[in-house]
């Protein structure tokens, strides 16, 4: 996920690293220039979630079974290869067993998940309560069974990522078979059962493979993904032709949609704005669109453009800098805003010119610090001595002169805007355009044009609007009264011994010394640890952050005194992840004997699984922005416990419960195909390199044979005539990775210029809520892009947090 907002923040202030992407056939008709590239690399969690729950259900309902999400996956990649069209290798990398670190966080979404759709479901039925005693008739819930009901099943070891495994298999020997576009391309698939996350799988792959001595220089890459950490990994690759293809979200078009009542699908239809839908209520639908999804526009985000941004940022006057230890440093220094492993400083908030504030400081104190932060050229030191520990707190320290003035503002600002809101609240003049909603108006409405209908049909769109905005209202609270009082009041007097007291229940100075640093050694342990994941591999697949919070950066002192070193082990089992990231309500993911482990009073685990979940709301205007307070799981304890029921498990659930290797796949016309379909079995595994791949090949013993592949999915037919050769591939392991630009490496031609960067008066010493927005007038915006639109519109409201930015009407 990396740092919210971080992608359109870096969008809006460097417009130029974007260009449009446009499908094969656009081309053709004149849509604009085709762009070519060598590798392709899908994170299939950018694939997986849109269709398993698609946030606009427009031209079709949501889907029902696995195969619906498995046909609507096909689409959406068969689109993306139109738009990048890779020449030799596509790469399909779903998430695998993660790093302890990054299970917290996808254990404390689960959780909140759950808990909302279970208050959620409560609300609803209090609702429809409300109608019935009313006697407004309204159409019954749709409470069928569907596997597709609960996203948690989208993690490893799940009887869904298994079929996901044999359905994303079918589908690249289906189009190897019969495509001719195909015909070149390898493919290698890392399914859920390989461990790591999908963008890092991809990343190990990349620096592997460019340490080789054949490597292609030149080689033209393209990331498909959605979480913003792509692009520092993209940067950390130091590959120069690197471009992330993700969906233009500045520029996403609004559609009306329609209900369809599910008790009369021959009923006339009303008029209905966008809302997500929920699973048991009518299906939504788009009137005009006729079966077929509206196209959505996407955009290449070119690496080689923002390297050339963060140069003119970056470089000091007077100073010979390294560009490529340049971006190292700022690759570091972005971790402070927090990222998937731990939370982000205090005092640094994206809307609030955060990253403007760490490159200033940055600039201000490289010669007091004496040079660069980051060293990666010791990346593998196992005492992390590619981090220059003193230079690092003299940057820390530079920044924490800020914090207090951060707080103060902050302070005020959400003191003025609470009182707004009460004032408006008791004058009932509140203007729900103002009010900012869940992630992209999740329970939003935004029209109310609703066309008659039947009386029944009426209601239930009333019960739904209603359910929609108490949702919301729910969310929002400052609005409904939930916003406790402040007790720390970050940035007046004694602050901080508040802040320790109330979170901590640290009483006396000795006791939050103590805390301090704690909190202060593991939190460099994770600057360390994020480091070494981004540039070369996992340091410890155990290590995690122990704390809820962030240190504040004036208690990031004395940095030096601290020892770092890492456990080396292996990841756990995937069935070990699932009892470590699940919420009970998802238990029924788990084979019973484990699942029994979760739910069980004699369990000895189950004091892992609350029963509530206390939200941490504190500063905080939306109740998803809250902090989960889960108790951490003792990762020998739960092993323990699980061991004793592994013997249970039948046969497929022991296969699912395994650690495999990645396949390769191409068509048998390929030049590598003779040494992929004979590997010698006496010789286990078969070295293979050349200038577009190098690994070794061993038998794949699940391959098919006689040509004929069956065919997982309902209704799709079976390869009868199989052109496919497989093989289980092994990347070659990176001596050490390589950062900095290749010998032969054709640097294209810059395109940015001085003036195209701007500066902005640092947001907490300016004296108006924000400093004022930037024109940016780049020399080379494209023609309809969401950036020539909106080139007034830099970060709105910023450093509030607590309003959404809207659009500027056109």
């Amino acid at each position: 996920m990396g740092v919210p907002s971080f992608y359109r923040w870096l969008v809006e202030k460097y417009p130029n690293i974007v260009t449009p992407a446009v499908e094969e056939e656009d081309c053709h008709a004149g849509g604009g220039a085709a762009v070519y590239f060598d590798n392709l690399y899908l994170d299939m969690n950018g694939i997986i979630h849109p269709c398993f729950h698609p946030e606009d259900q427009t031209a079709c309902p949501p889907p029902a079974t696995f195969d619906d999400v498995f046909r609507s996956m096909f689409d959406y990649m068969d689109l993306l290869l139109r738009i990048v069209r890779p020449r030799r290798l596509l790469y399909l990398a779903v998430d695998g067993v993660a790093p302890r670190a990054k299970m917290n966080q996808q254990r404390a979404r689960r959780f909140k998940s759950a808990k909302a759709a279970k208050e959620a479901e409560l609300e609803e039925n209090l609702m429809r309560e409300r109608f019935r005693a009313q006697g407004k008739e309204v159409l019954p819930r749709d409470d069928a069974p569907r596997e597709v009901s609960d996203p948690n099943i989208i993690t490893p070891g799940t009887e869904f990522m298994e079929k996901l495994s044999a359905a994303l298999e079918y589908y690249v020997r289906a189009r190897l078979s019969s495509d001719p576009r195909w015909k070149d391309v390898k493919v290698i698939l890392s399914d859920a059962n390989v461990p790591g996350e999908g963008e890092h799988k991809i990343m190990s792959f990349i620096r592997a493979q460019r340490s080789m001595e054949n490597y292609d220089p030149n080689t033209r890459h393209c990331l498909y993904g959605l979480d913003a950490d792509l692009i520092m990994l993209a940067l950390a690759s130091h590959e120069v032709h690197f471009s992330i293809l993700r969906e233009d979200v500045l520029r996403q078009s609004q559609q009306p949609y329609i209900c369809v009542p599910v008790t009369d699908k021959s009923s006339t239809v009303q008029e209905l704005p966008k809302v997500k839908c929920r699973g048991w209520f009518p299906r939504v639908t788009d009137s005009r669109s006729k079966g077929k999804l509206p196209k959505k526009p996407y955009q290449f985000l070119n690496i080689w453009v923002l390297r050339e941004y963060l140069e003119l940022e970056m470089t000091m006057p007077g100073c010979k800098h390294d560009i490529e230890r340049l971006i190292d440093d700022f690759i570091f220094i972005s971790f402070l805003m927090g990222n998937d492993f731990i939370p982000h400083i205090p005092s640094l908030e994206i809307h609030e010119y955060a990253v403007d504030l760490l490159i200033d400081m940055y600039k201000t104190t490289f010669n007091k610090m004496g040079g660069y932060i980051v060293d990666t050229d010791k990346i593998k030191d196992k005492h992390a001595a590619y981090v220059k520990i003193s230079r690092l707190e003299k940057f820390l320290q530079e920044l924490a002169s800020h914090e207090e003035k951060i707080f103060l503002k902050r302070f005020e600002l959400r003191d003025k805007l609470l009182h707004k809101i009460q004032r408006q609240a008791a004058g009932d003049e509140w203007n729900e355009k103002n009010c900012d909603v869940v992630e992209e108006s999740a329970y939003g409405l935004e029209q109310e044009s609703i066309s008659a209908c039947t009386d029944v049909a009426e209601n239930t769109l009333e019960l739904r609007r209603n359910l929609n905005d108490n949702l919301r209202s729910k969310q929002d609270l400052f609005k409904n009264g939930s916003s406790k009082h402040d007790r720390i009041r970050l940035g007046l007097p004694g602050w901080k011994s508040r802040f320790y007291k109330e979170k901590f229940g640290a009483e006396t100075s000795n006791e939050i010394g103590k805390l301090q640093t704690e909190m202060a050694q593991k939190y460099l342990e994770g600057l360390c640890w994020v480091l070494r994941y981004y540039f070369s591999d996992v340091p410890s697949w155990s290590w995690y952050y122990p704390f809820y919070y962030a240190p504040f950066t004036s208690d990031l002192k004395r940095l030096s005194q601290f020892k770092i070193s890492f456990t080396v082990d292996k990841p756990l089992l995937p069935f070990d992840q699932l009892m470590a990231v699940l919420p009970p309500e998802s238990s029924c993911a788990l084979p019973k004997c484990y699942s029994k482990l979760m739910c069980c009073e004699e369990s000895t685990i189950q004091m892992f699984y609350p029963s509530d979940l206390e939200i941490d709301t504190h500063g905080k205007r939306f109740l998803w922005q809250g902090v989960a307070k889960l108790p951490f799981i003792d990762v020998n304890l739960l092993l323990s416990a699980t061991k004793t029921v592994e013997k249970d498990l039948a046969l497929h659930e022991t296969r699912r419960n395994t650690i495999r290797q990645e396949k390769i796949l191409l068509r048998n016309s390929n030049s590598l195909a003779n040494d992929a379909a004979f590997v010698p079995i006496s010789e286990k595994k078969l070295l293979i390199s050349t200038s577009e791949i190098t690994g070794w090949f061993s038998q794949d013993e699940d391959a098919p044979s006689n040509g004929f592949f069956r065919s997982p999915i309902r209704d799709l037919p079976d390869i009868t005539h199989d052109q496919t050769i497989s093989a289980v591939f092994f990347n070659p392991e990176a001596v050490k990775p390589v950062s900095r630009l290749l010998d032969n490496v054709i640097v294209p031609d810059k395109t940015v210029i001085e003036s195209d960067v701007r500066t902005r008066p640092m947001w907490h010493t300016y004296p108006a809520p924000r400093p004022p927005t930037v024109t940016c007038r780049p020399h080379t915006l494209w023609k309809g892009s969401s950036t020539a639109m909106q080139q007034r519109e830099e970060v709105k409201n910023a450093g509030t947090g607590w309003r959404r930015r809207r659009r500027r009407s056109r």
